[in-house]
C-alpha cells in the first residue's frame, strides 16, 4: 500500500512541477507571446482589408467617359 501511495504523491508532484513551470515560462515570455498574437492579428487583418479594398474600390469609383465636350465659353465682364 506505502508503494500506492508513493507512486501517487510522485505523480501529483510531477503535475504540480508541471503547472509551476508553464506557469513560469509563459510569465518570462509573455512580452513575445503578446508580440506574436500582434503580429499574426495585423497580418490577418491586412489581409483581410486588401482582399476586400479591390471589390469595393471597383464598385465606387465610377469609369471614365471615352470622349468629352467642347471647352466651356469664357464669361465676358
Amino acid at each position: 500500500m506505502q508503494k500506492v501511495i508513493n507512486a501517487l504523491a510522485l505523480v501529483s508532484f510531477i503535475g504540480v512541477a508541471g503547472i509551476i513551470g508553464g506557469g513560469v515560462y509563459v510569465y518570462v515570455q509573455k512580452d513575445n507571446i503578446v508580440d506574436g498574437i500582434k503580429a499574426a492579428v495585423t497580418e490577418h487583418a491586412t489581409e483581410a482589408i486588401t482582399n476586400a479594398l479591390p471589390g469595393m474600390l471597383d464598385s465606387a469609383v465610377p469609369e471614365l467617359p471615352s470622349t468629352t465636350g467642347g471647352p466651356l465659353p469664357v464669361p465676358s465682364l
